[in-house]
């Protein structure tokens, strides 16, 4: 049996999907498993002992139409995505069965319980979501001391990002106890700068600023490796939840019922209860954008004493 699977495309949301593919894999033991995604998708699961093959999808509708050609047949078509693009792809990918994520009938609960009750429901199964899983061909290297991950980024918007000036002046206070390491992508770099900057003001010289120098399999590794990750609502979030790392997780406008950190019991939220939070929107639209700005480096640091 062939199964092809159309992943999210967002790394937490791939993350998140993985309880759920776990699942399908488990229930088609003979089966050989096929990917196709985006570049951060494909990447953060490629590694999967059970993937035969995997497709990166260009963002061109017109590419499209190559995929029954370059993958051919297949038995069964799971699709985590229901955008007009995904429902194209469904449309056009040769399979038996065809199944795809509807997020107006998937909406309660959080993504984990989501994705999975999508395959549940597809397959007439009564399957429970298990912890998230990831793969990594690294092992853990020996360290001379305990190493801090730093993530001050968040692809959906700004309004979800806390201020470089307070993640500098936590890892100044915690300079002393741990190594740090400043992740990021591409988006991500200004803030990863600014941070950096600070601390070289501060003379504090015992960090590496990664922000848009690693790749995801780099990513996963690096952060499988951490002993403490203070980050906001984002993919390399839920990457720590996977190995089970000591995290502190800052949200704003976002839903914590619904992505915060899946089975992770080394996990601390910080927020602040505000009548406008959660507004679920990019930027914030009442312009003060207090459910971060009132979240101090005392909050993480209290945190952090209670978390190490």
């Amino acid at each position: 049996m062939k199964i092809l699977i159309e992943l999210p495309s967002w790394l937490g949301d791939t993350v998140m999907a993985t309880p759920a593919i776990e699942n399908l894999i488990n229930n088609f033991n003979d089966a050989s498993f096929t990917l196709v995604g985006s570049m951060v998708a494909i990447e953060a699961i490629k590694d999967h002992p059970r993937v035969a093959g995997t497709y990166v999808l260009s963002n061109s509708y017109i590419s499209l139409f190559k995929i029954p050609k370059e993958l051919g047949r297949f038995d069964i078509f799971f699709s985590f995505r229901g955008s007009i693009r995904a429902k194209l792809l469904k449309l056009i990918v040769r399979s038996s069965r065809k199944f795809q994520f509807d997020k107006g009938i998937y909406n309660e609960g959080h993504q984990v319980e989501k994705y999975n009750d999508f395959i549940n429901k597809s397959i007439n199964k009564k399957f429970n979501p298990g912890r998230l899983v990831l793969y990594s061909r690294s092992k853990i290297d020996k360290k001379e001391k305990k190493i801090l991950g730093i993530n001050p980024g968040a692809s959906y918007g700004s309004a979800k990002r806390w201020y470089p000036k307070e993640f500098a002046e936590v890892i100044s206070a915690l300079a002393d106890k741990y190594d740090i390491i400043i992740f990021g992508g591409p988006e991500e770099q200004k803030s990863a700068n600014e941070i950096e900057q600070s601390l070289k003001k501060k003379g504090i010289k015992n960090f590496q600023n990664l922000a848009s120098m690693t790749s995801i399999p780099e990513l996963i590794s690096k952060i499988k490796n951490l002993d403490l990750f203070i980050t906001g609502d984002s993919g390399p979030m839920h990457i720590a939840a996977a190995f089970q790392i000591p995290t502190i997780s800052i949200f704003g406008p976002t839903r914590i019922q619904k992505t915060s950190q899946w089975l992770n019991n080394k996990n601390m939220i910080i927020k602040k209860d505000m009548k406008c939070r959660p507004c679920m929107k990019r930027t914030c639209p009442l312009g003060h954008h207090n459910c971060m700005k009132l979240i101090k480096a005392s909050d993480v640091l209290e945190a952090e004493e209670k978390i190490a």
